[in-house]
């Protein structure tokens, strides 16, 4: 599975865009953080919209199952490393979002001690410094949150496949703090980041993830994420 470039890129965009307010959630327009129209989308752009699209037609559409049983320990305790590269997924994560990284010393750099982060949900940019009181200004964020994945077919997943959920790194994004747990476990029929220019990919990499790992979405929630994904292509 492709994941677009613009995907993971989009963080350095969104550095040059203002913040605003959250909009309507089923807003499909292309109107930036700071009121000015955006860039019309890239035809690679449109080829991962419009296959993101194709995916979503292959998902399963079912109600949304209770929560009884969730807790973040059954998708694994803690951060791990299933590429088994020295680091855990956190770290893999910031040291892939964030720019001008600064590693604890150490034989193979890994644990990130500060960076410069340009938020793709919100356009804010964060000077990160790891610390007690400071870290959690840069949270690590499960586009499909485990919680909804696991009231839409999770629980019958085995142990290995939701460790290796909860630590893809097609199922995590470098993200603003507040604005994640803002999120919480909200799916698309019910949160969007409040940068619009980030929309189209943010729901094309929830369509991503669900088609990965077979999780099904919602009435409400597909017909969200198929109505952003038209107005992308």
């Amino acid at each position: 599975m492709r994941i677009s470039h613009r995907i993971l890129s989009t963080a350095l965009i969104a550095a040059t865009l203002g913040l605003a307010s959250c909009a309507s959630l089923t807003s499909t327009d292309f109107t930036g953080t700071n009121g000015a129209q955006a860039a019309a989308p890239s035809a690679a752009d449109k080829e991962t919209y419009t296959e993101a699209l194709e995916e979503l037609e292959g998902i399963d559409i079912k109600g949304r199952a209770p929560k009884t049983g969730y807790s973040r320990e059954q998708f694994s305790n803690g951060w791990k490393d299933p590429d088994n590269n020295g680091c855990d997924a956190r770290n893999d994560i910031l040291a892939r979002d964030l720019v001008d990284v600064e590693y604890k010393s150490a034989r193979v750099n890994c644990v990130v001690l500060s960076g410069t982060f340009h938020d793709p949900y919100t356009g804010k940019t964060i000077n990160f410094e790891r610390g007690q009181n400071t870290s959690t200004a840069v949270q690590i964020d499960h586009v499909v949150a485990l919680s909804d994945a696991w009231q839409k077919g999770a629980q019958k997943w085995s142990e290995k496949k939701r460790l290796e959920f909860a630590n893809d790194p097609l199922n995590l994004m470098a993200a603003d703090g507040p604005t994640n747990a803002s999120k919480g476990d909200k799916d698309a029929a019910t949160w969007l980041p409040p940068n619009k220019d980030f929309r189209c990919d943010y729901v094309a990499r929830q369509t991503q993830v669900k088609a990965k790992y077979g999780a099904w979405m919602t009435q409400a929630e597909h017909d969200a994420i198929a109505k952003i994904l038209t107005a992308c292509v």
